[in-house]
């Protein structure tokens, strides 16, 4: 199987024929999809890609073989979009600017002033032939290729439009000055010597570029999901040797340095050094992972402490990265039963229109209604049709959807996947920072007998200051927001795994793991054991603070719950549906999320492709998932 990216669609009836095309080669299945401009394609061991590229350009349109996966970081799609964006906008300002004041001198009997008509003409003519363009030429392709398309019905229907409104101007009444249009209620004949048809002409092409401009914009966005995801990725690297060389160049068996605070640059193995790794973008564990030699690590996940040396073993396209944005994208590819049938009615509805326009001018012309009233009759009928509710109303309808849910921050993988929304039963919730803040924060101090919770959170917090481990940095912080300007720190130290010790105010301080206070006969009081003991139960990360010789206090630190979700997760119930938590952390951290917000099923410990894998099984149950 192969996906190709699919260049000079321009409505649904296009998709339509270039599968149509594909699929009359023997051994071959194609989909094509007109919102992503990508086909899909399998076929047999002894046909060509190439066979299937000029296949599609017998059709009229262009393909290309999927280029070769950018570098992690290096998404670089950002100028084509905006290449292919400004000139339709160019076109849409143009046709919008002179249509208004053709549209209204038509529709407003005291706007028409002696001469109105040859200001529309003037006005109207550039937005049918520059803005216009798109259809005519799209129109045009499709015509030296045998077929028809919705172009072909907008670039008939305003084409006829003004070459009527022309001939009324110049052969037929319509021009003599103080010509007007009354608008009248009244349903009557009319020769159609005497009117212009110039606002339809103008009208219906800045509507319609206004549709086309506004999808393209929708398209990108949601390309921006996947762009977003391979930004993630370093865009460079420090190899071991000292060279700095772009990720490109980083090849598997390769050794690198990642520096505190620094992406690494791909997946691989740690050789030297221990640290802190932050993999919530990956996993969903919001407490950064202890990391030492021999233990695998993953490319654009953010080294919280020490440096490290790492062996590169997988790089490019085999990356955890690059499978995540392949799912992504696998996600936007597949077709809604309404965009199928859609598909084929277009491909029959323009030829059918097409012939009716015909019909209509051969039946007047028979019935001796003279020429004008027939070609009157006969461009009526393209004009009402060429902005068809299947061609127009529809996806402005989808997009409308989308971009609102956008403005909402929620992502619809495409336009069609609306269309199943109402029948949905069950809502999966990843927890950071969706159910949650997705970032630490101290949640509570427990101090021993006779200590004060302002002088624990001075020394602790000027102490972790001093670290660039995302716990640290939280209780840092909840100290300076509580106490403000914090003292500074001498001797500070980072003690392997265990946590920081330092001189604060000449008191030596140790905040960590119990096992750190321990090793400097600092044991925790029993009251302290046990709090320690509930928030690990809890799943929360306890953190153990002392000086001087005494085990003071223990700071529990979280990714809190986000304020609004129980509400949310309370009217997602009201509404009738199941949810699920759903989330690549441990099982207590979950079951205590999950609690907090009113969610009965709770699935841990998955990693982003398993979340894949859960979502099939639910489908597979008969859910229809959200």
């Amino acid at each position: 199987a192969v996906e190709l990216s699919i260049g000079g669609m321009t409505c649904a009836s296009c998709a339509n024929r270039i599968e149509r095309k594909l699929n009359k080669l023997e051994g071959v299945s194609a989909s094509v999809n007109y919102a992503t401009e990508k086909a899909r394609v399998s076929f047999p061991a002894g046909v060509d890609p190439r066979e299937l590229i000029a296949e599609v350009e017998k059709a009229g349109y262009t393909a290309e073989l999927p280029a070769p996966p950018a570098p992690q970081g290096q998404a670089g799609e950002e100028e084509p979009w905006r290449g292919e964006l400004r000139p339709l906008r160019d076109r849409l300002v143009v046709s919008v600017v002179l249509a208004v004041p053709v549209i209204a001198m038509a529709m407003v009997p005291p706007l028409q002033f002696t001469h109105w008509q040859w200001l529309s003409l003037a006005l109207a003519g550039p937005v049918v032939v520059y803005a216009g363009w798109p259809f005519h030429k799209a129109a045009w392709t499709n015509l030296r290729h045998g077929a028809a398309t919705m172009d072909t019905l907008v670039s008939l229907g305003t084409l006829a439009a003004l070459g009527w409104s022309l001939w009324a101007l110049f052969f037929g009444t319509a021009g003599t000055p103080g010509m007007t249009h009354p608008f009248s209620f009244a349903i009557e004949r009319s020769d159609g010597a005497g009117n212009i048809y110039l606002e339809a002409a103008a009208g219906v092409t800045a509507f319609l570029l206004a549709g086309r401009y506004f999808e393209a914009r929708s398209k990108r966005r949601a390309g921006a999901a996947l762009r977003a995801l391979l930004e993630l990725g370093a865009k460079d690297v420090e190899l071991a040797d000292g060279r700095r060389v772009p990720i490109a160049q980083l090849a598997a068996g390769d050794r690198f340095v990642v520096r505190p605070g620094e992406k690494i640059a791909t997946d691989g193995v740690v050789e030297d050094g221990a640290s802190a790794v932050d993999a919530s973008m990956l996993t969903g564990e919001s407490v950064p992972v202890e990391v030492r030699p021999g233990d695998a690590v993953t490319g654009a996940t953010v080294n919280s402490g020490g440096r490290l040396i790492v062996r590169a073993t997988r790089v490019g396209a085999d990356t955890q990265l690059a499978q995540m944005a392949r799912l992504v994208e696998d996600a936007q590819t597949g077709k809604a039963q309404v965009q199928r049938l859609a598909d084929r009615i277009s491909g029959v509805f323009v030829p059918i229109v097409i012939a009716l326009a015909l019909g209509t001018l051969g039946f007047w012309l028979g019935a001796g209604g003279g020429a004008g009233a027939a070609f009157t009759a006969a461009v009526a009928v393209l004009i009402i049709a060429c902005p068809c509710a299947l061609g127009l109303a529809t996806p402005t309808a989808l997009l409308v959807g989308t971009g609102r849910g956008a403005q909402l921050g929620i992502l619809i993988k495409g336009p069609e996947v609306l269309e199943s929304t109402r029948r949905i039963d069950t809502v999966v919730l990843d927890k950071t920072g969706t159910v949650t803040e997705g970032r630490m924060t101290l949640t509570a101090v427990h101090t021993a007998e006779g200590e004060s919770e302002e002088q624990v959170l001075r020394l602790a917090g000027a102490l972790e200051g001093a670290s660039e481990h995302p716990i640290a940095q939280a209780i840092a912080k909840a100290a300076t927001t509580r106490l403000g300007q914090l003292p500074p720190v001498e001797g500070f130290a980072n003690v392997e795994g265990l946590g920081v010790q330092g001189v604060v105010d000449g008191h030596a301080v140790l905040v960590g793991r119990p096992r750190l206070l321990a090793g400097w006969s600092q044991h925790l009081p029993a009251d302290l054991e046990r709090h320690l003991r509930q928030a690990q139960a809890e799943g929360r990360t306890a953190v153990a603070v002392g000086w001087d010789g005494r085990a003071r206090a223990v700071l529990v630190v979280a990714d809190v719950v986000k304020p609004t979700s129980r509400e949310a997760i309370t009217r997602l119930k009201a509404l009738g549906l199941r949810p699920v938590l759903l989330t690549g952390d441990n099982q207590a951290v979950a079951a205590t999320v999950a609690a907090e917000v009113g969610i009965e099923e709770v699935i841990a410990e998955v990693l982003p492709a398993g979340k894949v894998e859960v979502v099939k099984r639910l489908q597979a149950g008969g859910k229809v998932v959200a």
